[in-house]
């Protein structure tokens, strides 16, 4: 759906270090036009009152050592498949770290122990099959997580223990096909999980027990078959969900009830022909907003009685919903090629 996109993750609110990657390169200018000379065979850094962000890319050299108030490092596209044992010595203030790009295989279960402060780390787009179990017992302040697009095609719970504060957990992009159960057990304060682009056919009925309050539930682009009705009862403040690009023939009556504060719902490019009675009810109503909107377009819909409860629901939220001129029925004959909205008008 083209009017929604998913948003990477951002670094916790207040965190004053945290340099997006459009204002870490207009900080660098400012610094080369105060005088801080950049050469593009050596990291760039710029320094502040709250410590140095460095930025490493090819084809500058991966520095041996980093300066102690170091709080934001960056060593990109730099096709590494092993990270040298001593880069993070002594940078203990260390709260951001970004390993995007490069071709790791492998982590040392030591490699975080001398960062207890971080927050931040991105291990965006390498070759991680695994994560050493002990990898985060260092890591109690880790905020953000992002293993987006590796080659993770399984997970076990034990390789997150340790992860305390997690808010936003992206396992985007991998290959995952299940997933344990009690994996997010102790993570109470977590708000995003993105598990979407990977190849997850049924997902564990606990997996959403443990946070507390998750507000944005990314599974679009997996093989999901059926949504059922006890998988989101334990988040009743979730906002945004996104099923979009599944196999669902099936959602389960009950599935969406309790669901408070649900702003977007995406549930198109399924085969979803369709739901039954009451599905909707809790949806949209004046204390339920669906502020954001909904998509139910690209699913074979078969337009006849049992799909009443559903015609009266859109006619009551046709303005909030998105791709209406996609959402078309695939039968009965009579009004097959039609769109949903124009029969359920019609009724």
């Amino acid at each position: 759906m083209a009017s929604w996109s998913r948003r990477r993750p951002e670094s916790p609110g207040g965190f004053q270090p945290h340099l997006s990657r459009t204002l870490f390169l207009l900080l660098l200018l400012a610094a080369s036009a105060c005088g801080v000379t950049l050469s593009p065979k050596h990291c760039q850094v710029f320094r502040s009152d709250h410590g140095s962000s460095i930025s490493c890319q090819p084809p500058a050299k991966i520095p041996s050592y980093l300066p102690a108030d170091t709080v934001h490092l960056a060593v990109e596209f730099f096709n590494l498949t092993l990270l040298p044992a001593t880069l993070l010595q002594g940078a203990s203030k260390l709260q951001e770290l970004h390993l995007s790009s490069n071709r790791l295989e492998s982590l040392s279960p030591e490699f975080l122990r001398p960062v207890p402060q971080l927050r931040v780390l991105d291990l965006t787009r390498n070759s991680l099959t695994r994560l050493p179990p002990g990898l985060f017992q260092a890591s109690a302040t880790l905020d953000t997580l992002v293993l987006k697009e590796n080659q993770l095609e399984v997970l076990e719970a034990s390789w997150l223990h340790g992860l305390k504060a997690l808010r936003h957990l992206d396992l985007s992009g991998n290959c995952l096909r299940k997933l344990p159960p009690g994996l997010l057990a102790n993570f109470t304060l977590l708000r995003t999980l993105d598990l979407a682009e990977n190849q997850l056919e049924t997902l564990p009925r606990d997996l959403l027990q443990g946070p507390l309050q998750l507000e944005r539930l990314h599974l679009e682009g997996n093989k999901l078959q059926e949504l059922g009705k006890d998988l989101l009862v334990p988040q009743p403040d979730l906002r945004y969900l996104f099923l979009n690009g599944n196999k669902l023939v099936r959602v389960a009556a009950g599935a969406f009830q309790g669901l408070r504060q649900l702003d977007m719902l995406d549930l198109s490019n399924n085969s979803l022909a369709s739901v039954p009675e009451g599905l909707w009810t809790s949806l949209g109503q004046p204390n339920r907003d669906m502020r954001d909107g909904f998509d139910i377009s690209s699913n074979p819909w078969i337009c006849d009685q049992n799909l009443s409860d559903l015609y009266r629901w859109l006619q009551a939220q046709k303005d909030k919903m998105f791709s209406q001129n996609d959402t078309r029925c695939a039968g009965p004959e009579a009004v097959k090629g039609q769109t949903l909205l124009a029969v359920a008008e019609s009724q």
